[in-house]
């Protein structure tokens, strides 16, 4: 997409991931334990155990959009803290950075299963998720689902990755 590029995490980021992720929740929900955890320490719960952050920068904008793959034991990485700006959607960030999410994922080796978790109110991420290949999982929801109070949705990927 024209006037997008990915961006890397830096420590110098730690603050544009936390703020960018803080709005949507917010806006939606309530910040949990678990995400105060990840959102203020992103290098120790993300980076340190071998994940990534990704951000999306934006023509004109700047960084609009961020999200992450976190480990979240035996081969299963969670997509998480995937979050675009108000400012800045309906501009295709979020399938952008997907599409980006995905390709990093399937270079990563020990990428064996790739999930997410979500609450039903986001229904164009779902869509979004849905078209990108990611189906409903009652073993992930089992697995995973009680990291947070709002989860009502989980997906697995079930599309091709590298350590798969």
């Amino acid at each position: 997409m024209t006037g997008l590029r990915i961006i890397n995490y830096t420590p110098e980021l730690a603050k544009t991931f936390h703020d960018i992720n803080v709005e949507w929740i917010n806006a939606m929900f309530a910040l949990e334990p678990h995400d105060r955890d990840v959102l203020e320490n992103p290098d120790q719960f993300i980076i340190a155990p071998g994940g990534t952050i990704l951000f999306v920068e934006a023509e004109r904008l700047g960084i609009v959009g961020t999200c992450a793959l976190m480990p979240a034991g035996a081969g299963a990485w969670e997509l998480t803290k995937m979050g675009v700006l108000e400012t800045a959607r309906g501009r295709k960030v979020g399938e952008f950075l997907l599409a980006a999410a995905l390709e990093r994922a399937a270079a990563m080796p020990d990428v064996k299963e790739l999930f997410l978790l979500t609450n039903s109110k986001c229904e164009a991420a779902i869509h979004l998720y849905e078209k990108a290949g990611f189906a409903h999982s009652a073993d992930i929801m089992v697995r995973f689902g009680a990291m947070y109070g709002r989860c009502d949705v989980a997906m697995d990927f079930g599309g091709s990755l590298g350590g798969a």
